[in-house]
């Protein structure tokens, strides 16, 4: 509605171009006041458009739509280690042009629109490649400052670099070159800026540079790792295999015991994270290890088919089936590191997550248990009828089918062999507990075996200190088959010593 306070006339705006909204953003006014935009996110999130309305006639028109049929990533195109949208909107000289993120040619890239006639003037950013931010767009010079990955072929797709574009296409200039994940501060001017670059098998060098001709005005850090190797650290290995389709590559890293001989078997543990969201495998330098190494495992960490920040088809694999959360992929991957190190003992594999990551961990044991044997599963959204709707409906779509029910892990609890720790928080406000109660209520008429840690008052992710004891504990007992030590005793024999 429209409401013209002097004349106290009420205008009804028709709206067959926003029915059914799962959202619309607040109007913005046109400086002249003569029109408004907002944008209209359509429920199951495969329409999405920026709407302009004649405040005089109250008629809209859609000045730009996205449709899709998968789903449309709706989310800002923001820096984000984890979780990463695809949306962006900058509008010029009051919207006479619009530059605009789609992945309509299969790969997130940005436009530049006539704001007038709703027509692309021109795709700015091409290629089999994403743009993953823009830091700036100047509107003088007509440039425009960005993030992307994925643009030289043999190199990992993840890392982040940094480019200048005209907005007509022309002129991309890279910024950054070394083959790394890179991080950039710019002067205020934007003639310098710092740029820091690492990945998880090299520390971190950052360095001050010349943005006219992108020289090295100095070195400020070269990270040295010398100390931490010879006090027993292993960087982590990154490996790459290749997925389901036999031309898309698979990304991943192996962590390895600090003690680790060659010559014994290692049992693997997956640590998982799925969701459409994002992708997960650490891409920078980090001194953070994988405890579960110093038991006597192998943990790795993978990002399958399904996962963001990728092409729109390697994406959309997700598409009404959390499910498959890579699995076919993962899979391919854990043989082809066990094809090249005999160490790498995939008659013995874990997995364990937290949320998407606990949907996924016991999915692993219903849907693949012919290679995953014990899970350990925390805070999972285990149906996605019952989680926060702006997640679930954003990848499963909408209406509610069957789809629902197939990649349910309480529907499919029947199905449940291995071993299975659940973890959940009695006061889980990201996901509701009843999640997890769902799946040990089906469990039990399945007539199933398997442990819960119920936390009092725990939050999403809860367990802490305990809870990792228990999962080690669990995969301890499980894949190494050793029975660990009696805690109880082991804690009572350290009182009395105490008093």
């Amino acid at each position: 509605m429209l409401f013209e306070l002097e004349t106290k006339k009420q205008l009804v705006i028709d709206n067959p171009l926003f029915a059914n909204p799962y959202s619309l953003s607040n109007p913005v006014w046109r400086k002249d006041g003569g029109t408004f935009t907002f944008e209209y996110n359509q429920r199951g999130h495969q329409v999405y458009r920026m709407i302009e309305v004649d405040a005089a006639k109250g008629k809209p028109r859609a000045v730009i739509s996205e449709e899709t049929t998968s789903f449309i990533d709706y989310r800002p195109l923001i820096p984000n280690p984890r979780d990463t949208g695809k949306k962006y909107r900058y509008e010029l000289n009051d919207g006479k042009e619009i530059i605009w993120a789609s992945e309509r040619d299969g790969w997130n890239h940005l436009y530049l629109y006539d704001g007038s006639t709703g027509k692309v003037k021109n795709q700015i950013t091409k290629g089999n490649w994403v743009v993953r931010a823009v830091d700036k767009v100047d509107e003088q010079k007509r440039q425009i400052w960005f993030q992307a990955s994925g643009m030289y072929a043999g190199k990992d797709p993840y890392l982040i670099h940094y480019y200048r574009i005209n907005f007509d296409g022309s002129g991309l200039i890279p910024l950054t070159e070394a083959d790394a994940n890179h991080t950039v501060a710019f002067s205020e001017d934007m003639k310098y800026y710092v740029d820091t670059w690492s990945r998880v098998d090299l520390p971190t060098i950052s360095q001050l540079r010349r943005t006219e001709d992108r020289k090295v005005i100095m070195e400020l850090e070269h990270g040295d790792a010398q100390a931490l190797l010879a006090a027993g650290w292993r960087a982590p290995e990154i490996f790459t295999a290749m997925g389901r389709d036999g031309k898309t590559d698979i990304w991943g890293v192996i962590y390895r015991p600090t003690n680790f001989d060659p010559a014994k078997k290692y049992p693997v543990i997956e640590s998982i994270y799925a969701g459409p969201q994002g992708s997960f495998v650490p891409k920078s330098f980090t001194v953070a290890t994988q405890p579960l190494t110093e038991l006597g495992f192998i943990v790795v960490q993978i990002d399958g088919m399904g996962t963001n920040n990728r092409s729109k088809a390697f994406h959309d694999v997700a598409f009404k089936d959390l499910a498959d959360a890579g699995f076919a992929d993962r899979i391919l991957w854990h043989k082809a590191v066990a094809a090249k190190y005999p160490y790498y003992d995939v008659s013995r594999v874990g997995v364990f997550g937290t949320s998407a990551g606990g949907q996924s961990a016991m999915g692993a044991l219903l849907f693949h248990p012919e290679f995953y044997q014990v899970a350990v599963s925390n805070s999972g959204c285990h149906d996605n009828r019952m989680d926060k709707i702006w997640w679930n409906e954003q990848w499963m779509s909408w209406p509610l089918g069957p789809h629902y029910a197939a990649s349910s892990n309480v529907d499919n609890a029947y199905r449940l062999r291995g071993k299975l720790l659940l973890v959940m928080g009695e006061m889980d406000t990201n996901v509701d507990p009843a999640s997890t109660l769902q799946v040990v209520n089906a469990l039990i008429k399945a007539n199933k075996r398997f442990d819960l840690l119920f936390v009092p008052g725990g939050g999403h992710g809860a367990g802490g200190a305990y809870g990792q004891k228990l999962l080690q504990d669990f995969f301890v007992h499980h894949l190494l088959g050793v029975e660990p030590p009696d805690w109880n005793r082991a804690e009572l024999k350290k009182d009395v010593s105490a008093n």
